[in-house]
């Protein structure tokens, strides 16, 4: 009786894995592996000619290329690799009546699970920059000490969540808040589909909880709004007036200083016609940090003529699962209660303290998910 049960449980998983096959194919064709592999092989081939290396701006951007590709690629053939080894563990077990490893099949199967899902969400990240970088700007709403530590907690969340995906990020500007927190933080986050993952994060983010300034312990709300922009492409080109800059030179401070009231290397600059400003303080020099800051003003003088000028954008805003404004609140943190919600989608999570370590997988997955389903409604085209 034993043996059949162990037999049955490696039955049940090869009926698994054959129910999963269609899904891997289907994969391979919707991330266009065979697009990919070309390109890849006519991108190395122009590495390894003569003269390659002369344009160095270039050929960064050629291997970069070819690293995002090859990774694409990898990822697929590691998938179907472990589709293969857990086909023959199945066979293996039924030959030798081996229930040691159905432990090994169980966490075998659920990774790969989980890899296709992220390999999945990713077919659905088709718009204009998702592929892109991403720059994320929090401030604090009112309120002081409570809305500053928000902010922070709201930066921590971002920044472990990157790491969490082995991204990389780059602080442009981080202000120490009075007492705690900060009065608003910039960074770039790195990594491939970064913009496609986190543009659904534009919004004010709420949070309830006992306050840990208040010496009666009095519930607080407490409120930020999170900044979310694609790294524009170099070829992408906004026209900024010199006359319309002034550029102001401080010192660098907090966690971006990496030299900390020596030299006034931070860069402030602010457009006149429209009032923005954007700050930058990660390089030592000064010459760096105005770089740096020129290429997010360009990004949100960018996208501020985009709304204006295309409707199409207004409904790409919409279908983001909320139009993102900075007035619309997309997401209670309730530390009493334990739990996050999504307004948006009304999706709720009973597990805040995971939320704000970083663990936003799950939320993400959801919003990509229903903001693919309403551009599907609204007549299945990209915005």
């Amino acid at each position: 009786m034993r043996v059949r049960t162990i037999m049955l449980q490696f039955d049940e998983y090869k009926v698994k894995l054959n129910n999963l096959a269609p899904t891997l194919e289907e994969l391979g064709q919707a991330l266009d592996l065979e697009g990919a592999e070309r390109e890849l092989d006519m991108l190395q081939a122009e590495s390894a000619a003569d003269g390659f290396w002369n344009n160095l701006e270039k050929a960064q951007k050629v291997q970069q290329r070819i690293k995002t590709l090859q990774n694409k690629v990898d990822k697929q053939h590691k998938r179907c690799q472990e589709w293969d080894d857990l086909m023959a563990l199945c066979e293996m077990g039924n030959e030798f009546e081996d229930e040691s490893l159905v432990p090994e099949l169980e966490e075998g199967f659920a990774q790969l699970e989980r890899d296709m899902e992220e390999a999945r969400l990713q077919t659905l990240l088709t718009g204009e920059y998702d592929s892109s970088n991403v720059i994320l700007t929090i401030h604090p709403g009112a309120g002081g000490t409570e809305a500053q530590d928000w902010a922070q907690m709201l930066y921590r969340m971002y920044t472990r969540w990157t790491e969490r995906h082995g991204f990389t990020y780059q602080i442009m500007d981080y202000q120490d808040g009075d007492e705690a927190g900060i009065k608003s933080a910039t960074i770039m986050i790195e990594g491939e589909n970064a913009y496609g993952y986190l543009r659904g994060e534009h919004g004010v983010h709420r949070l309830v909880r006992v306050s840990p300034f208040d010496a009666n312990a009095r519930r607080q709300t407490s409120f930020a709004s999170v900044e979310v922009m694609p790294d524009l492409p170099e070829d992408v080109e906004v026209e900024i007036r010199p006359e319309d800059i002034e550029m102001q030179v401080y010192r660098a401070s907090g966690a971006g200083g990496q030299h900390v009231n020596k030299t006034s290397s931070a860069v402030r600059l602010i457009h006149r016609p429209t009032g923005l400003v954007v700050e930058c303080q990660q390089e030592r020099s000064q010459f760096q940090n105005r770089d740096k800051a020129m290429r997010l003003l360009a990004s949100r003088l960018y996208e501020i003529e985009r709304e204006k000028q295309d409707a199409d954008i207004a409904r790409e805003r919409k279908s983001q699962v909320g139009s993102g404004d900075r007035s619309e609140k997309i997401r209670t943190y309730n530390f009493p209660q334990g739990r996050v919600t999504d307004h948006r989608i009304g999706l709720t999570l009973y597990r805040i303290d995971a939320v704000l370590d970083g663990e936003l997988d799950e939320l993400i997955d959801a919003l990509v998910t229903a903001d693919q389903a309403e551009k599907l409604k609204n007549g299945g085209g990209e915005p």
